[in-house]
């Protein structure tokens, strides 16, 4: 016998619930794998010892994924605060003027396609039930799904910018010291259509899309490090 479909079942299968901690979990890994790779293409171009390159992207790792999780946590609470002056605001009116927010939550119903009086009624029972949870989901467009999570964030993009870091680390630590630049650039280009590939499996998404789209811009940044370094560097 079949177990059957609740609605939290349901909106478990969907792939909006993985975008907030999605989005922070790719750009950190993109990011790690990106500028570390960089980094180490634009100190090996400069260089003809491997110490200098080893040096440069354990320190970029170390300071990346401090500054990646950092930064995601300052963002995302900044939206937080944003969020939470609104709910503020939003509760304030409710005990300020209820007949005017059911009057304007009824109006949005109708924008969607209910006739007036099934609007008000649905309106009613909403605020009935829970008025402020109904009036911030429906006029400031704030859920779960979407409500800003500072620790949450901040946690997957530090953890993935130290996974994706890494990749390009033992790429320096094992690959031929001769033509290491070609070796970081050929293992990044795999790094990042196997990230490329996972995380659009993850959201559902083309996965030819993110492919050409991490891969592309990837490349760019690593040919324009390599440049610099082959330019200005000295080598040491």
């Amino acid at each position: 016998m079949k177990n059957k479909l609740t609605i939290d079942s349901y909106l478990d299968s969907h792939y909006i619930h993985r975008s907030n901690w999605l989005r922070a979990a790719v750009l950190g890994a993109n990011d790690g794998i990106i500028s570390l790779s960089s980094l180490a293409i634009g100190v090996a171009a400069a260089s003809s010892t491997r110490e200098p390159v080893i040096l440069a992207t354990v320190a970029g790792l170390v300071a990346g994924a401090l500054s990646m999780a950092a930064g995601e946590y300052v963002s995302v609470s900044s939206q937080t605060d944003t969020e939470n002056a609104d709910i503020g605001r939003e509760m304030q009116e409710l005990q300020d003027m209820p007949e005017e927010e059911l009057r304007i939550l009824a109006e949005i119903y109708e924008q969607r396609g209910l006739k007036k009086e099934t609007a008000m009624q649905v309106a009613l029972e909403l605020t009935e039930k829970d008025a402020l949870g109904t009036h911030v989901r429906e006029e400031l467009g704030i859920n779960e799904m979407s409500k800003a999570k500072p620790i949450q964030a901040a946690l997957a993009s530090g953890a993935a910018f130290t996974i994706g870091g890494v990749l390009p680390v033992l790429v320096i630590l094992f690959a031929p010291i001769l033509g290491l630049e070609i070796w970081l650039y050929g293992f990044t280009t795999v790094f990042l259509i196997t990230l490329g590939t996972i995380s659009a499996k993850a959201g559902g998404s083309s996965i030819i899309r993110a492919i050409l789209r991490i891969a592309v811009w990837g490349s760019i940044a690593m040919g324009l490090s390599a440049l610099v370094g082959y330019v200005f560097g000295v080598k040491i």
